[in-house]
C-alpha cells in the first residue's frame, strides 16, 4: 500500500517539538555539535545572580560587541544587538527601503528577508539560480540594474543551497554596489561553515550592512541573538526601528558571549565533523537513483538534494520522514516559490548518531515514495 499522507492541517514542527528529543534535527540548519559547557556554566552563573530581575543594558553588553568585532574586524563598524539575525534583517529593509524601490536577490533564497522588503513597499526582483554555478554573479546583477534599483541582497554562504562566493566575486559586487550608489546587505550567518570568506563591508564600508548571528555557528539558534555592522551613519538610521529598547535578553547575551569566548577554541572540531557528515550524506545520494546534489561540497552547514527525476514531492518526503522515522528535513517550497517542488533540504552540523539515522530512513523513505513507474529494479 502506498504511505498515507499527512493528515489535514499537519503541523510539523508541533509535532518535531513535542518529540524534540527523539527527532533528529536536520530542517533548520541548527548546530547540534558546538560544546555546550562553556553557555551552561554562564547561564547558571547569571540565574544564580538573578539577571533576570534587572533590564540589560539597552546598548547591548560591551563586551559581547568587543566579541563580535573580533569575528568581524571591520574598522570604523557600529554592532548592532539584535533579537537573532532576522530582526536585523526586518529593521535594514524597514530603515533603508522606500515604496517603488527595488532589490535584487536570488531563487532560491531565505525567502523571510523578501516578505520584509516587500512590508517595506519595496519589490524583490529574484534572479534564478537554480542553475549552475547556482549563486548570483556580477554580470547577472548588473544586467538586471534599473534606476528604481536601492538594494543587493547577498547571502553568503547561500542557504538553502550552500554555494560560496570567491573573494574576486565579492569584490565584483562591492564595486558594482558603489559604481551605482547601491546598498549591500551581506548576510554571512553561515560564514564560519566555509573554506573561505571575504567580508564585503571591509571592501565597500560606506554602504554595506553586514548581518551576524549565533545561532548557526554558535548552536544558539534557541537563544535568538544575532545584529549587524555598519556604519555610524548607517547603523544610525537602522537603529530607530529597534523595538528592544530595553534591551535584548540579559540571558541571550551571557550565552553569546561565552560562546564566542569559546569559538576559537572548539568550531575547528564542529566544523571537522559537519564537512565528514555532508560526505556521509553524498555517498548515500550516490547509491539513490535520481536523487543529486546541485552544490557539493557546501560552504554552508546544508544543501539540497534534488528530488526532480525521482517524482517524488518534497512535502511528501519531509512528511514521510519525520512521521515514519522521526528524521526532519525541511521541504524546498519554504525557500523557493519556483523551485521548491524540487528539493528537499538537508543540514549536517549533527551528531554522527544522527547522520545515521538519516542513512537509514531516507532510502526507505524516498522508495516508499517512489512513482512504481520510478522506483529502482532491485
Amino acid at each position: 500500500m502506498p504511505p498515507s499522507p499527512p493528515p489535514a492541517g499537519f503541523d510539523a514542527f508541533r509535532y518535531a517539538h513535542e518529540r524534540f528529543h527523539q527527532v533528529v534535527w536536520m530542517s533548520q540548519n541548527t548546530n547540534h555539535l558546538f560544546p555546550s559547557g562553556p553557555v551552561e556554566e554562564a547561564l547558571e552563573l547569571a540565574l544564580k545572580e538573578k539577571r533576570y530581575a534587572a533590564y540589560p543594558y539597552a546598548p547591548g553588553d560591551p563586551e559581547l560587541k568587543e566579541l563580535v568585532l573580533r569575528d568581524y574586524p571591520l574598522p570604523g563598524a557600529v554592532v548592532g544587538i539584535t533579537g537573532g539575525g532576522t530582526e536585523a534583517l526586518y529593521m535594514i529593509a524597514r530603515a533603508l527601503l522606500s515604496p517603488g524601490d527595488e532589490v535584487i536577490a536570488s531563487d532560491p533564497s531565505y525567502l523571510i528577508i523578501h516578505r520584509f522588503i516587500e512590508l517595506s513597499g519595496a519589490r524583490v526582483v529574484p534572479l534564478d539560480i537554480y542553475q549552475p554555478p547556482f549563486r548570483l554573479s556580477v554580470e547577472r546583477v548588473q544586467a538586471a540594474l534599473t534606476p528604481k534599483t536601492r538594494m543587493l541582497l547577498l547571502i553568503d554562504p547561500l542557504n538553502p543551497l550552500g554555494s560560496g562566493y570567491s573573494p574576486e566575486e565579492v569584490r565584483g559586487f562591492a564595486e558594482l554596489a558603489r559604481d551605482h550608489h547601491l546598498l549591500l546587505l551581506h548576510d554571512t550567518t553561515y560564514r564560519d561553515f566555509a573554506e573561505r570568506h571575504t567580508l564585503a563591508g571591509a571592501l565597500y564600508p560606506e554602504g554595506t550592512l553586514t548581518v551576524w548571528s549565533v545561532s548557526k555557528n554558535c548552536g544558539l539558534a534557541g537563544v535568538r541573538l544575532g545584529g549587524y555592522l555598519a556604519t555610524p551613519e548607517l547603523a544610525a538610521k537602522v537603529a530607530r526601528y529597534n523595538t528592544n529598547d530595553l534591551g535584548v535578553s540579559v540571558f541571550s547575551q551571557v550565552a553569546a558571549k561565552a560562546a564566542l569566548r569559546a569559538k576559537p577554541h572548539v568550531f575547528a572540531a564542529v566544523l571537522k565533523q559537519t564537512r565528514e557528515n555532508q560526505q556521509t550524506i553524498r555517498r548515500v545520494v550516490d547509491d539513490l537513483p535520481g536523487v543529486s546534489l546541485p552544490v557539493y561540497p557546501s560552504q554552508g552547514n546544508m544543501f539540497v538534494l534534488d528530488l526532480t527525476e525521482t517524482g517524488v514531492d518534497p512535502v511528501a518526503l519531509q512528511a514521510e520522514l519525520l512521521l515514519k522515522h522521526q528524521v526532519f528535513l525541511r521541504a524546498g517550497n519554504y525557500l523557493s516559490p519556483k523551485f521548491g517542488s524540487r528539493f528537499i533540504r538537508a543540514s549536517f552540523s549533527n551528531l554522527p548518531s544522527d547522520l545515521e539515522a538519516f542513512r537509514e530512513a531516507f532510502p526507505k523513505a524516498l522508495d516508499a515514495l517512489r512513482p512504481k513507474a520510478l522506483a529502482p529494479v532491485a
